[in-house]
């Protein structure tokens, strides 16, 4: 018997729901606007602009792409929006 609070194998976070509304609603020039940032800061080295960057290519690509790298990409762009 599995616990009612953790995800099953292969079972996406349900808040991945509300992470693809937030990309859903970028334009893809928007989506480009905010990789070639990610990447312009993945040049430095710096992680999250290299993960983000990736996670935009593959989208822009039709690439399958898991929950975590969603969510997280959501939440830097929310953050990105208020600063």
């Amino acid at each position: 018997m599995s616990n009612r609070g953790e995800l099953a194998p292969n079972e996406p976070h349900p808040a991945v729901k509300i992470a693809k509304d937030i990309i859903g609603k970028l334009s893809v020039p928007d989506l480009m606007e905010w990789q070639e940032s990610f990447a312009s800061c993945a040049i430095e080295g710096n992680r999250m602009g290299e993960v983000c960057s990736e996670t935009i290519r593959r989208i822009l690509s039709y690439e399958p792409v898991s929950d975590r790298y969603l969510m997280g990409l959501a939440l830097v762009i929310m953050k990105g929006r208020e600063e």
